[in-house]
């Protein structure tokens, strides 16, 4: 019996290692493991356990109509595995490659359990275009500058990376079940279960991809796909949205952030945790726990900030212009370490993924890689004034602004701007 195990790619369609699986014949068993090692590190009302739980009983539902079943575990990947080889006699374990540190560790781990009994543990390239070493310098080593990257990344790019891969072709090789096994329950795993949260749909607007140059910087129109949680686990395939990403090129330089992103977590792990450019871990930032506090709520008496900040306490999402100006306040006006607001993203968003977040926001603290410089400091009323000038993002999500129960500015933006600049200035000289 051959494995297959899903992980940041919820789907049957397109999947590259599950066709991987399913070409080599035999008995295919799809399963998917509810990690506990990470899931105890979330909140009980976490919505994107919701998210994956919903997808989880979609996809079930679709093996049992191919006549198959996936197994749904809940435990530490592990431990599993070594359940899983009681019960079965596994020959090959296949799955997507994923390049965060966690995995990394944790299929390391998996792949000596494997290996000590002569079993194949085999990986394919499923959730980027290009991986960890595809697209290089010349002289091997990775790049640290976006636009060189894109460059090459376009160069390289040729029809046959965009084919999907046909699954359905062998999906005879799926392992048959008469009896399907029960599905754990959210409540079981000590989640709840919030019945009516919507969450974006899967489907991709050409539409908004064909507009997206001109509509991607107005929160308060749906200038944006909403696709990147439905990437993050993989519900959408990378390749039919790079596709439609070719209707228009802004929208595809995003997808190869995405990409560059990944390649440079892979390369440099400890980003996670240090700035890329170490010099920046020099800077005496302030951590004033009241301002923290401030932003977080959404009352720091800048309404693009407080109106970003609340979108994202109330929805899990916030528009991605705005992620840039709420990541530009902490850490340049409150002068507040950029990994206490990468945590508190990392918590909240539902798109959360390690290597983006990491990468926004070390470049709004001018520490990552191709980052902005550190000089460059948002001015949140003229980012207003362009980006939502009748306030109608505003007036959303913040309905006391011009009332006097609005917050005052917790500081004044000259004098904060100037602090930051001396600051970094003085650190870094």
């Amino acid at each position: 019996m051959i494995v297959f195990w899903h992980r940041r790619d919820l789907r049957i369609a397109d999947n590259a290692g599950l066709y991987k699986a399913l070409k080599m014949g035999g008995d295919v068993q799809p399963i998917f493991i509810f990690d506990t090692s990470i899931l105890s590190e979330l909140p009980k009302n976490d919505q994107r356990v919701l998210f994956i739980h919903r997808e989880m009983e979609r996809l079930k539902s679709e093996y049992n109509e191919l006549g198959a079943d996936l197994k749904v575990y809940h435990g530490e990947p592990l431990q599993i595995f070594r359940t899983i080889l009681e019960e079965y006699a596994v020959t090959k374990v296949v799955t997507n490659r994923d390049y965060e540190p966690y995995a990394l560790e944790r299929d390391k781990t998996i792949f000596k359990l494997l290996e000590a009994k002569g079993i194949e543990f085999l990986g394919s390239k499923n959730h980027v275009i290009f991986e960890k070493n595809e697209v290089l310098k010349d002289d091997g080593s990775p790049y640290k500058v976006f636009t060189p990257y894109a460059n090459k990344w376009k160069l390289l790019m040729k029809p046959f990376y965009l084919k999907p891969y046909p699954v359905k072709k062998y999906v005879n090789h799926l392992r048959k079940e008469s009896t399907v096994t029960p599905m754990i329950s959210l409540e079981e795993m000590g989640f709840e279960n919030h019945k009516n949260v919507d969450f974006p749909e899967r489907q991709v607007n050409s539409n908004i991809i064909l507009s997206y140059h001109t509509t991607r910087d107005t929160p308060s129109v749906l200038g944006t796909t909403r696709m990147s949680l439905h990437l993050r686990f993989g519900t959408i395939s990378i390749r039919e949205l790079a596709k439609e990403a070719y209707k228009n090129e802004k929208y595809l330089n995003e997808l190869i952030w995405r990409d560059f992103y990944q390649m440079i977590i892979y390369h440099f792990p400890d980003t996670v945790h240090k700035s890329f450019k170490p010099q920046y871990d020099v800077i005496p930032w302030e951590n004033n726990e009241a301002h923290f506090q401030a932003w977080c709520e959404g009352k720091t008496g800048y309404p693009i900030v407080d109106a970003g900040m609340r979108e994202l306490n109330q929805t899990g999402f916030m528009h991605n212009r705005v992620r840039m100006i709420v990541a530009s306040f902490l850490t340049k006006h409150l002068l507040i370490d950029w990994r206490w607001g990468e945590a508190y993203f990392a918590e909240k968003l539902l798109d959360f993924e390690l290597a983006s977040n990491v990468g926004g926001w070390q470049w709004a603290a001018s520490s990552g890689v191709d980052a902005q410089p550190y000089f460059r400091v948002f001015n949140p009323y003229t980012q207003q004034e362009k980006f939502d000038k009748e306030l109608k993002y505003i007036k959303k999500w913040v309905p006391e602004y011009g009332t006097p129960t609005y917050p005052k500015p917790i500081v004044e933006h000259k004098t904060a701007r100037e602090k930051a600049i001396t600051t970094y200035k003085k650190a870094l000289s």
